[in-house]
């Protein structure tokens, strides 16, 4: 019975955690996904290239305000508790996805619609910048010792599910929809029903206990963790640099590129990511598997390896415009960032006191994020 109670425990703890990556990820990913449509709809000019460009613009602001929400939510996540933040952190991101649904466009409401669109944007990134920090600490900290590696992959998986279900969403959009009434319309379906997942995270982690911990001793988490713990925020924006650029160009602007760049349908090219994500997520799981048994370090430099060596022929493979040869590259970075991405959870929350956890990862991943992953797809375009 014991053991019942616990394994129940244990699921629903994963589910309250993953559930805002979800959301969160979904966002980013179905923005990402349909960035030329809301480039046509907010921003007018007369180049495509030049719309999306201000699209992805608008995503990198977004990523810009990473570290600020990162600072503010892992504040209330090591001073309030974990499940403060977590509340906090799903709030904020599921009401301005419900408004970027029903956002008025240029035509209608001229400049304001970017102006609104980018302050939208910018509170969907404070949010982002603590809701997946501060939930694989939360799953982690919940964790056996010997089983961090692969809890903490279960805990990404709410990330990349969240991607699948925006990847998911768009194909089936784009099957069933006109091309014109996808641009003109089509494209908010998914912002309107992503409020939907933020109910069900808000639900979720209130019946959740917090994991024992040591509390804060009175100071600024926040100044602690800068003032004190320097050579700590280094290693970890270190850590992130490999999955912010793999993660951003390989599942979220892949879609779009391949569109411009080899002229693949928007149906297919959506099918194809949609594919790799679905291959990601047992990936993930099993190396975190792997480096509860081998090592975080190990595993972690197999798979940096294999992106490094294997991108050149990975690129070449996906600019075919052939779709199996595209798929098969794109397989081949997802053994790479998924295997890095397995082992990486863990290794941040064990390198950190607990103390100042929440704030100190949340400050090292989101800066690397909310510079190199954020501005990935920019410059890529």
């Amino acid at each position: 019975m014991a053991d019942a109670a616990g394994h129940k425990n244990a699921r629903g703890v994963i589910a309250a955690g993953a559930i805002g990556n979800v959301l969160e990820w979904y966002d980013f990913a179905v923005y990402g996904y349909f960035a030329a449509a809301i480039g046509r709809a907010f921003f007018p000019s007369q180049d495509p290239v030049a719309q999306v460009l201000a699209a992805f613009g608008i995503f990198a602001v977004g990523f810009l305000m990473r570290p600020v929400g990162g600072a503010l939510i892992g504040t209330i996540g090591d001073k309030l508790g974990r499940k403060a933040a977590l509340t906090v952190s799903v709030a904020a991101m599921a009401i301005p996805t419900f408004l970027v649904g029903v956002l008025p466009d240029y035509q209608a409401i001229g400049i304001a619609a970017p102006i609104l669109l980018t302050v939208l944007r910018m509170v969907q990134g404070l949010s982002v910048g603590g809701e997946y920090t501060t939930s694989i600490i939360f799953i982690i900290e919940h964790a056996p010792a010997n089983r961090r590696g692969l809890i903490g992959a279960l805990g990404c998986c709410g990330a990349v599910a969240g991607i699948l279900l925006g990847s998911a969403t768009g194909a089936l959009l784009a099957s069933v929809m006109s091309e014109p009434a996808l641009e003109s319309w089509g494209w908010r379906i998914p912002f309107l029903l992503g409020l939907v997942v933020g109910i069900a995270g808000v639900v979720l982690r209130r019946h959740v206990q917090e994991a024992p911990r040591q509390e804060s001793k009175g100071r600024s988490p926040l100044l602690d963790t800068v003032r004190n713990h320097g050579p700590l925020l280094a290693r970890l924006a270190g850590l992130s640099v490999f999955n912010s650029v793999g993660f951003y160009l390989m599942f979220v602007y892949i879609v779009s590129w391949l569109q411009f760049a080899d002229g693949i349908a928007p149906a297919k090219a959506l099918e194809i990511n949609s594919i790799s994500m679905v291959v990601l997520l047992p990936v993930m799981v099993m190396m975190g598997w792997l480096s509860d048994r081998y090592g975080r370090r190990p595993v972690m430099l197999a798979a940096a390896g294999l992106g490094v060596v294997g991108a050149l022929p990975f690129f070449w493979l996906m600019h075919q415009g052939d779709v199996a040869l595209v798929l098969l590259g794109q397989l081949g970075f997802v053994l790479a960032v998924g295997g890095f991405l397995g082992g990486q959870p863990a290794m941040m929350v064990e390198a950190v006191p607990a103390e100042i956890r929440c704030t100190a990862i949340a400050l090292g991943y989101n800066v690397t994020l909310g510079v190199v992953g954020g501005f990935s797809p920019l410059i890529a375009t």
